[in-house]
């Protein structure tokens, strides 16, 4: 796969700057949050602190975890 779909949703959509983009495939979600603290910064990283990925439809936190198509970028949501 050469390249995979990055949705944002709220709080990660105004770090980046955009709701979606499809960047270099990485292989892992590990090294999907480096890219994108490193393309983003301390705003991204606030919300990768406590935010989480949907990959694929299935919500990750674990670094480990392959990287599909698609992921979505998700923010901490308040509530329960």
């Amino acid at each position: 796969m050469a390249e995979v779909l990055i949705r944002y949703f709220a709080a990660a959509a105004e770090a980046a700057g955009v709701e979606e983009e499809s960047l270099a495939a990485v292989p892992t979600v590990g090294e999907l949050r480096a890219t994108l603290i490193e393309r983003y910064g301390d705003a991204m990283r606030r919300v990768l602190a406590s935010g989480s990925f949907l990959v694929d439809g299935v919500v990750s936190r674990d670094d480990g975890r392959a990287v599909g198509a698609r992921v979505d970028v998700l923010p901490p949501f308040a509530g329960g």
